[in-house]
């Protein structure tokens, strides 16, 4: 037992409060503006409202990661068995002084806070989502609710990541689950909003189509590697361009990617070697040469097709965004923007790519008809 109890309960019912307040904003616009609206126009709004608070929790989250406020408040789910940083001034005060530069500030608790209101607030949104449908099931079977729950079990397990991210102390495997999850919870959310539209899909050419998803896979792959990189703080392990450490192919520890370990520890309990922090990075960077090639030739396909040349153009410049922001953590050394941007890239990559995937499909592949011959 730490000297902070890691799970403190007290102040549940008043940050649910807090979430309820978060979420009544765009709740009440969104009941405002689709008064009149349909049950699917009404469903594919808040569908939306929802998709657009959640990638701001995205980057708000990379936000709270690079600036290492994740442990702001070492307990869960409130600060000091707290609801707010206010309430814990003394602990964290006397935190501070001990370390200060330490994992626990005041600055680092409000950051880790808001972290949490808007996540709470983000959950409310799924709750009425997956609410909505199931009472709008009564009265017309073409909606359907699994979708929406679904969401609403994911986001749990999205919130349970969260909550052993500050209790297993940034445990980089739980770190990485927690942003691959948040990132999930994106694509769920657009391939929804599409369903709600009800317009049919359109024929893309069945290499262009394998290509999508293919893209889809490694970005989610590299997505992984990128996860893996921040969480291990191995972003400045090769702080030289094209090379890394001056070495076009570095040497080679596949020690950082043993996955049930601590941070900075191998699986043994020994510190983990500069080699195994600067492969960590090199993997990611090679990685990224495959993953952006395969993306560019996507959104440049993608433009000429009818109804997908925005994907394409979104791809394309995105794909660009990305390699800027990357190449700026290297030899910029880490600036938070570019950092957060380099999250947010990825993310407005999946999003895209779940958009063009879902109203899409491979074309069939059709043969003339082979005329007979003609009799002798």
């Amino acid at each position: 037992m730490s000297e902070v109890d890691l799970y403190n309960l007290a102040p549940i019912f008043q940050l649910m409060a807090v979430g309820l307040a978060v979420a009544a904003l765009p709740l009440g616009w969104w009941l405002w503006q689709q008064r009149s609206a349909t049950p699917s126009g009404r469903l594919k709004a808040l569908t939306l409202i929802t998709l657009f608070l959640t990638f701001d929790l995205v980057l708000f989250g990379a936000f709270t990661r690079l600036t290492d406020s994740g442990l702001g408040c070492p307990d869960w789910p409130g600060c000091y068995g707290s609801a707010t940083p206010i309430g814990a001034k003394s602990e964290i005060s006397a935190a501070q002084t001990a370390m200060p530069t330490g994992p626990v500030t005041h600055g680092k608790a409000w950051i880790e806070m808001v972290h949490r209101y808007l996540a709470t607030g983000v959950g409310v949104l799924i709750l009425t989502l997956a609410s909505m449908t199931w009472w709008l099931r009564r009265e017309s079977h073409r909606v359907s609710p699994w979708w929406p729950t679904f969401t609403l079990v994911w986001v749990c397990l999205q919130g349970a990541f969260g909550a052993l991210t500050v209790t297993m102390k940034l445990f980089p495997a739980i770190v990485t689950l927690h942003l691959m999850f948040g990132i999930g919870l994106l694509a769920l959310l657009m391939a929804q909003a599409v369903r709600y539209d009800g317009a049919g899909s359109r024929p893309l050419p069945a290499a262009l189509y394998r290509g999508l998803w293919a893209g889809f896979a490694l970005l989610w792959f590299q997505i992984a590697l990128g996860g893996w990189v921040s969480t291990n703080y191995a972003v400045l392990a090769c702080p030289d361009f094209p090379t890394c450490n001056g070495q076009w192919v570095p040497e080679m520890s596949w020690q950082g990617f043993s996955v049930w370990r601590e941070l900075g520890y191998t699986p043994d309990g020994q510190l983990l070697p500069f080699v195994a922090l600067s492969s960590i990075h090199f993997v990611h960077r090679s990685a990224a040469l495959l993953v952006l090639a395969v993306l560019v030739w996507c959104g440049w396909r993608l433009r000429m097709q009818p109804g997908l040349r925005s994907a394409g153009q979104w791809l394309l410049g995105l794909s660009a965004l990305q390699f800027a922001t990357g190449l700026s953590n290297v030899v910029l050394g880490w600036p938070l923007l570019a950092a957060v941007l380099h999250t947010g890239g990825a993310a407005a990559m999946v999003i895209t790519l779940t958009w063009a995937l879902s109203i899409s499909r491979a074309e069939a592949f059709s043969r003339s008809p082979i005329s007979p011959r003609p009799a002798a």
